[in-house]
């Protein structure tokens, strides 16, 4: 189980907790939020177990499908996740 946030949210909420960007390496290396943690999907599965599980992250790819999936994935292993709705076809703040 797993919450979805809009980006408008995510844009306000962002600080709050760690953000995993689950897009290829080309794509986040193309441009990502800034702290953003580069997992990409294709190698979640054996990447997971890096994360903190008393921790909140925030999930993001390029349209929400992608983070969508894996929040679901890291929801059923008893992470806190929450999907960024629209990805980052739809951020309009700062990226690196």
């Amino acid at each position: 189980m797993y919450q979805s946030i809009s980006n408008d949210e995510f844009y306000q909420e962002r600080n709050n907790k760690p953000i995993i960007d689950v897009r290829e390496v080309d794509e986040y290396q193309n441009g990502h939020i800034p702290g953003a943690i580069n997992m990409p999907l294709s190698e979640l599965a054996q990447s997971y177990t890096q994360l903190d599980k008393e921790q909140p992250y925030f999930v993001i790819c390029h349209s929400g499908a992608r983070s969508a999936n894996a929040s679901e994935f890291l929801g059923s292993q008893g992470y806190n996740v929450t999907n960024v709705m629209g990805g980052m076809s739809a951020w309009r703040g700062e990226i690196e």
